[in-house]
């Protein structure tokens, strides 16, 4: 599959230095001993998801009982994804698909040429029938993800940064994949607070590169205030 060529990424309510995305589009980015951000953002990384963890252990507690009790299958899924400078990792997410979900899209995608397109093009399905109903609920409100602070705390990912990818989608990034190395994936993102699943892939390479081209501690403030109010008018598509 060829590299997608991407667009500029308008960012709506961020702060100034970050909306010119035709501004950044032709920057080099050096090769860094560290992720962007530095051991500024690692250590606020650290302190927020250990406090969020805290906070929000009863709550996770509770969807992890719920995911056990009404489907069979393990309680978290972990999936391979590339991160910075290509390590891979397995990303935590309370699982939210039956155990069987390789056959059911299989089968799906056979039956459905337009559900086939729409996969093809965005790797996501609107309707997917491998969501179970607990399933559909924590995708709804990015639920799903909180397990993703451990990531943050093993060093893997970041509170905020690029949307994490698996290995064999980061081709697809063309040129812009050098951007996308040079950061931590994020929890969230300029993608989760700009349309999420209501926008192109073109347009999610976009908001990657714009991200780790302009970043810095302010930027990721607003995006972590916008990110609540973002998961509660989201779509289920995660």
């Amino acid at each position: 599959m060829k590299p997608i060529e991407t667009e500029a990424a308008p960012v709506e309510g961020m702060v100034s230095s970050i909306s010119p995305a035709r501004h950044v589009i032709w920057t080099r980015p050096a090769l860094y001993e560290e992720p962007v951000g530095g051991r500024a953002k690692r250590a606020i990384d650290v302190a927020v998801a250990l406090v969020m963890l805290v906070v929000l252990s009863p709550l996770m507690a509770g969807l992890a009982l719920l995911v056990y009790s009404t489907s069979p299958g393990p309680i978290l899924y972990r999936h391979r994804r590339v991160g910075y400078r290509k390590q891979p990792f397995s990303c935590l997410k309370f699982r939210t698909m039956e155990v069987n979900s390789a056959e059911i899209l299989q089968r799906h995608l056979q039956q459905n040429p337009e559900a086939r397109f729409e996969w093809e093009q965005t790797q996501k399905l609107r309707d997917d029938p491998r969501v179970t109903p607990v399933g559909h609920v924590l995708r709804k409100f990015s639920l799903d993800e909180l397990p993703q602070l451990y990531n943050v705390l093993r060093g893997e990912m970041s509170l905020v940064g690029p949307r994490p990818v698996p290995s064999e989608e980061l081709h697809r990034y063309g040129p812009s994949s050098r951007y996308y190395l040079r950061a931590r994936p994020g929890v969230t993102g300029l993608w989760q607070v700009n349309g999420r699943n209501n926008t192109t892939y073109k347009r999610r390479i976009a908001y990657d590169r714009v991200y780790v081209a302009n970043v810095s501690m302010a930027n990721d403030i607003v995006i972590l205030v916008r990110t609540l109010p973002a998961a509660m008018r989201s779509d289920e598509t995660s």
